[in-house]
């Protein structure tokens, strides 16, 4: 990246702006903006998240709000209520109150003096759920907002359920929240006070995961919230952007082809990341592209932003399997709109282990032959992560092993390459042996040796097969149709290689598994992969390189403490057939120089089974957070178990506080949740 510090504007920063609500409570932001805003007002840009802007975001903070502001916006970061030294207890994600007190900072902002009036809202993850969301219900003030790495719909489509599938993500995300939102503010922004808040945070939370096994049907509950159930309520333009390798590479598609606004999108390889910080590369020139995009919505200048193909996706070329990439190899290509005039639905029949012409008929040796597979629990323990972050390495590693316990179909050789973009589907009549079952399909690229590297994937719980929300079992035995949409991607596939579809009836630990090992039977000629092919003679449509370096403006200087530790490691023990997945994230102990701040973080995750007892299954996720200056010394750490048998789901989770080393906090909870034929 180059940081820039020569901008058109000399800007200005105020560390602890107070937000009044109109209940009372404060929220606390944190502004950039010009100076010369103190006479000329300029729009302000809101982003709007619950990771503490005084540490554990600000060094990504500050590479693109001083940005931002110095190309004339005032750029505004508000801890969401309960969050850094937000007043107030952060309940649940994306909540009435969230939104209302979003509307309410919009308003704010637009009445202040160094705001024209005009105001944007920008965000990643969280701060992308809150700008679509918020600009669904049309704040007077927001002309238009720039989002990454989004869903439009939580049930369907977030890190909680697939397919009506429970993602273990459902865990893990619920343990971040409970750390994050448990954590103390700062005194030396909040004062004495900070005690009090503090407290008042542990006494009012409690562990997420509770609420969200509560909802296993896309009920009331989902909908909020969920801009997919009327994208007719979004009326401002939208920028938006992920990344293959995130677990949201969906939503881009949808927006495009569903919004009624001015919109664009962009789809690199990236994960969980801001495509200027991209990883896996190539990171691109996104702030310049975000800055192309307020200028023309928010100033009214006519730039020519909206020009050139709604959607550029990096199509990436094919590489060998590993956890984490610095590069991705592809090219850009770009589409005019979606749906797209220049992708065209393939299917092709699956006849006995393979993948078939699409014109290919079946023979009478083999029209409707079924095809098994039971699935032992280790097929999915090199899934990777649902969202990979790229740290610790967390990608899909060589799919063969997991195919061992797979249906497998493979295609003939290719003699050309072959592209597709888009979100592939698998088209299945089949039957199963219980009433309650999971079918997990995976893509690949095999290589001449063999080598496949996953190249996307998707869940179905069959008894949510209609796609309502409403389950319904299975009867044993009987056939079904079922269609199972996996992941959008953009994938070229070489000559000399061979696509390759694996079904199972296992995913763990992505994806929780049913109560029992299920026989799975596919019948062939009936059962079908469909791919959203892209001939490769058609024009790219976008220029080879449509973006420019990647800038940002110096970060904030830190020291590195105490080193960081990344591991992710897959156990066996063939003695007792325990099988241990388990993930550590730890950031080490870092100094915030600016504010003389110590601040550990340290992330753990487990999931665990034995042998093909589906009941075993069971994931931890526990937390540190330390904060130390001076004299003060607070720590927060906290512990969830989900563990289930045939009919429930047991949550067992710890929290405790300390200050100064002595323990000033504790609380246990132990709930059962009943299994909603899942």
């Amino acid at each position: 990246m180059r940081y820039v510090g020569n901008l058109p504007y000399a800007t200005k920063e105020e560390e602890h702006v107070v937000v009044p609500m109109s209940d009372g409570t404060r929220l606390s932001a944190r502004v950039w903006r010009p100076t010369s805003s103190d006479d000329t007002p300029v729009p302000a840009v809101l982003e709007y998240i619950p990771y503490r802007k005084r540490d554990l975001s600000s060094v990504r903070d500050s590479i693109h709000q001083p940005y931002v502001a110095g190309h004339g916006y005032a750029c505004v970061r508000v801890d969401v209520r309960g969050t850094g030294e937000s007043e107030g207890v952060l309940r649940d994600e994306y909540l009435e109150q969230e939104q209302a007190d979003a509307e309410e900072v919009l308003a704010w902002l637009a009445e202040q003096p160094w705001c024209d009036g005009s105001t944007g809202m920008m965000g990643i993850s969280w701060g992308a759920f809150a700008a679509l969301q918020v600009a669904a219900r049309r704040p007077p003030s927001l002309k238009a907002i720039v989002i990454s790495s989004f869903t439009d719909d939580r049930y369907a489509d977030d890190m909680h359920y697939m397919g009506g599938a429970m993602l273990s993500d459902n865990l893990a995300e619920a343990g971040t929240m409970f750390a994050y939102g448990t954590c103390p503010p700062d005194p030396a922004v909040v004062g004495d006070r900070w005690r009090a808040m503090w407290h008042e945070r542990m006494e009012g939370t409690r562990p997420w995961v509770i609420e969200w096994l509560r909802h296993q049907r896309r009920d009331a509950y989902w909908k909020h919230a969920s801009v997919c159930e009327n994208y007719q309520d979004v009326t401002t333009p939208v920028l938006a952007s992920s990344g293959w390798a995130d677990g949201y590479s969906n939503a881009v598609a949808r927006l495009l082809s569903n919004l009624d606004v001015p919109r664009k999108g962009l789809v690199g390889p990236w994960s969980h990341k801001y495509p200027h910080l991209g990883e896996p590369g190539p990171a691109i020139g996104y702030l310049q592209e975000v800055v192309r995009w307020w200028d023309h919505w928010l100033k009214g200048e006519e730039n020519g932003v909206m020009e050139g193909p709604m959607l550029r996706a990096w199509m990436q070329d094919s590489v060998p399997p590993s956890t984490s990439y610095e590069e991705r190899p592809g090219r850009w290509v770009g589409e005019p709109e979606l749906p797209s005039p220049h992708i065209e639905e393939v299917s092709h029949p699956l006849f006995r282990h393979r993948i078939a012409r699409h014109d290919e008929v079946p023979g009478p040796e083999s029209a409707g032959e079924a095809l098994t597979v039971r699935s032992p629990l280790s097929v999915g323990q090199f899934a990777g992560k649902w969202a990979s972050y790229n740290a610790p390495p967390d990608l899909p590693y060589d799919q063969r092993e997991e195919d061992g316990g797979s249906l497998v179909f493979d295609s003939p050789e290719l003699t050309e390459a072959v592209e597709i973009l888009g979100s592939p589907s698998v088209d299945l009549d089949l039957c199963v042996s219980e009433p309650v079952a999971t079918v997990a399909a995976r893509i690949s690229d095999v290589a001449p040796d063999g080598s496949a590297t996953r190249v996307t994937y998707g869940v179905l719980n069959l008894t949510r097969r209609d796609g309502t929300g409403e389950p319904e079992p299975l009867e044993p035995g009987k056939r079904y149709r079922a269609t199972l949409q996996l992941n959008g991607v953009a994938q070229s596939f070489p000559p000399g290689h061979r696509i390759r579809l694996s079904l199972s009836t296992s995913y763990w630990p992505l994806a929780w598994p049913p109560p029992r090992p299920v026989l799975l039977s596919v019948y062939e000629g009936t059962s079908a992969l469909r791919l959203p092919v892209r001939p490769v003679a058609e024009p790219d449509n976008a220029p080879q390189q449509p973006f420019g370096e990647p800038e940002g403006t110096e970060p904030l200087r830190t020291t590195q403490l105490t080193p960081p530790d990344q591991r992710w490691e897959v156990r066996r023990d063939l003695v007792d057939y325990a099988s241990a997945l388990e993930i550590v994230k730890d950031r080490g102990t870092v100094r915030f120089e600016e504010i003389g701040l110590d601040v550990g973080c340290r992330a753990f995750e487990r999931y665990t089974s034995t042998g093909d007892d589906f009941t075993s299954v069971a994931g931890e996720s526990a937390w540190t957070m330390t904060f130390r200056r001076d004299d003060w010394d607070v720590r927060v750490e906290t512990r969830t178990v989900l563990r289930c048998d045939e009919e429930d789901f047991h949550v067992d989770a710890t929290l405790d506080g300390y200050e100064g080393g002595r323990r000033v906090f504790s609380r246990t909870w132990n709930e059962t949740v009943p299994r909603d034929w899942l």
